[in-house]
């Protein structure tokens, strides 16, 4: 695969945190192939994930399990909606996924079906529950502070337990993950160093960190069972914010994206460097929309998550 001078499109899907009750509904209500993802994730999942996306509660859809799989559906939904709508061309496409977001982003480079990254999300999720259960821990944004800095707090707090930075999202603005005592201990550390905040955050485990290491484990003995794909346009991992055109790779990779930092500002730098120069968010939320704005504010971007927002951004892909 060569990266050629025209343009490309950089396709973003969202991770855990971006759910919310109802995500989907619209395109699920007025677009077929909407439909039929929803409908097929109900069949492979066993359970009527439909129903608990479109009408909760909150606490249901917020448990990983849940979460992980209705994210990816409600994304597949979305890039299937958009792409027939866009026409979109593979050899113009770059895509990344923010965690949980990177199998979205592999599904719709053709990787493994919508059946098998069901099966794949599914586990996956378990895993990390499990592995959050037997070592429970948090996570806290840093906003605000250098990212030198973050580190040398986490180092000076091991006496109390784990604590890592995890997720480097955006300039300024990093989380990490650990041992409760010692997140806890780090984020009042950071805020007493000068940064703008220090956010302890809703999460069910200390996700990325190698307190993960056990569901990592689970995840390789999964993924030995499938046969990946190679992508049909590349995909900037979050292990190491680079492409892979090889699926050979990929199995490994997606081992180590649960138990190693997720890159995202050097993801989207990567992206920018292959000539990507319109984003389209795809899937619920705009989170990562506003990470791109952090990270380069001249970069359009749309998302895709209802038909307002569908329409504007196929009249901007068209545009180009």
């Amino acid at each position: 695969m060569t990266e050629s001078m025209a343009s490309k499109t950089g396709l973003l899907f969202p991770g855990q945190g971006a759910q919310t009750v109802g995500m989907g509904k619209e395109l699920y209500d007025n677009f077929d192939d909407a439909r039929r993802t929803f409908d097929t994730a109900n069949s492979v999942l066993g359970f009527d994930i439909t129903k608990i996306i479109f009408e909760g509660p909150d606490e249901t859809l917020r448990q990983t399990q849940y979460t992980q799989p209705a994210v990816f559906v409600a994304s597949i939904a979305a890039y299937r909606v958009f792409s027939s709508a866009a026409g979109l061309s593979p050899q113009n496409c770059i895509a990344a996924g923010h965690s949980l977001g990177e199998y979205s982003a592999l599904c719709a480079a053709g990787v493994f079906s919508l059946e098998e990254g069901l099966e794949l999300v599914k586990a996956r999720g378990e895993y990390i529950q499990k592995a959050s259960a037997s070592t429970p821990g948090t996570m806290a944004a840093i906003i605000g502070l250098e990212t030198a800095k973050i580190g040398e707090i986490c180092a000076a707090v091991k006496d109390k337990g784990v604590c890592e930075a995890v997720n480097f999202n955006s300039p300024g603005q990093v989380v990490i993950a650990g041992s409760i005592g010692a997140v806890e201990a780090a984020a009042k550390l950071c805020q007493e160093a000068g940064a703008t905040k220090a956010i302890l955050l809703n999460v069910s485990g200390p996700f990325h960190s190698s307190l993960m290491t056990p569901a990592s484990i689970m995840m390789r003995e999964k993924l030995a069972g499938y046969s990946l794909k190679e992508p049909v346009f590349p995909v900037i991992t979050n292990c190491d914010a680079a492409p892979v055109t090889d699926n050979n790779l990929l199995a490994d990779k997606l081992v180590r994206q649960i138990n190693s930092p997720v890159l995202w500002e050097d993801t989207i730098r990567r992206m920018i460097s292959m000539n990507v120069g319109t984003f389209i968010e795809i899937g619920p939320g705009r989170v990562l929309s506003g990470l791109l704005r952090r990270i380069d504010k001249t970069k359009k971007t749309y998302n895709v998550e209802d038909k307002s927002s569908l329409e504007k951004a196929v009249t901007g892909v068209h545009s180009l």
